[in-house]
């Protein structure tokens, strides 16, 4: 089979040596390379099977990959977006792609702004998902994410809280869907991310500015690559209003903010994620 018969559940895994370590990935579809940053705890398990073939099916090469010691990859492990954006862009240098969509969700998010600023010349598009922008931030996190975020094995009560809205009854509806969905993978899983390891580098409460890395809001502020944020309205870690704070700072930047949802739009509305990231793509080319 090739890549693009492959779906999210059946992907195999792959890998590629770049740089001393060996990086793990899979790869679906065919068309647009979009490659994915994972979030805090993140490995290729996280990712919604109906996202990602939702990518597929709107004409993109869907990348996942796992960090630097994470998962089935090899090398040091860091938390810091510095080091997770080296791994997105030498993967898509060993890959042999001269321009990729980089994309991020939650912690992936930084890695990908960070790609954006440290590598421009080998990025398209970037589609930042339930991020926080570099800088200072309006809105804080809340308590219940910290809380929340180190319990040892999310129940689908957590992930409701983590990365959807519990108040809404649409939204609680979804957060069992996409779980069933993530579980449907049975083979070829990822290692977990190390609990106390993750732990210590999250810390125990909320603070700010969140990314506090001016470079790379400067040079955001002065890059012509399209950025696309996708947030939900009640995103407890990274609130959407940190965006709209930008407005008419950074001049490429579109932002999409579904309702009733949370940290995790793309999981509650993944054929809509995936059909508006086609669109934003196809419609603002790189001038």
């Amino acid at each position: 089979m090739t890549a693009s018969q492959y779906t999210a559940v059946n992907a195999p895994n792959l890998s590629i040596e770049t740089k001393g370590r060996t990086l793990a990935y899979r790869s679906i579809g065919s068309g647009t390379p979009i490659v994915l940053c994972a979030r805090f705890r993140g490995n290729m398990d996280i990712w919604d099977p109906a996202f990602l073939d939702g990518l597929a099916a709107n004409g993109f090469r869907v990348i996942t990959f796992d960090y630097s010691g994470i998962g089935l990859s090899t090398g040091e492990k860091s938390m810091h977006p510095m080091s997770l954006a080296q791994d997105a862009a030498d993967l898509i240098e060993a890959l042999d792609i001269s321009r990729a969509v980089i994309s991020g969700w939650s912690l992936g998010g930084l890695a990908a702004q960070v790609v954006v600023a440290a590598h421009p010349q080998r990025i398209s598009h970037a589609v930042l998902i339930g991020t926080v922008p570099a800088g200072p931030n309006v809105k804080g996190a809340e308590q219940l994410f910290y809380d929340t975020a180190v319990i040892p094995n999310y129940t689908l009560e957590d992930q409701t809280i983590l990365f959807f809205e519990p108040k809404s009854a649409e939204s609680r509806a979804a957060a069992k869907r996409s779980v069933d969905r993530i579980a449907q993978r049975k083979e070829g899983l990822s290692n977990p991310v190390p609990l106390d390891w993750a732990k210590e580098n999250l810390g125990d409460k909320p603070k700010s500015p969140l990314f506090p890395a001016d470079p790379v809001l400067d040079a955001m502020k002065a890059t012509n690559i399209p950025i696309l944020h996708i947030g939900g309205d009640h995103d407890i870690i990274f609130p959407v209003e940190n965006w709209y704070a930008l407005n008419q700072v950074l001049p490429t930047l579109h932002l999409l903010t579904f309702p009733s949802s949370g940290h995790g739009p793309q999981h509650q509305y993944p054929e809509a994620v995936a059909r508006h990231i086609a669109t934003f793509v196809e419609t603002t080319p790189l001038e």
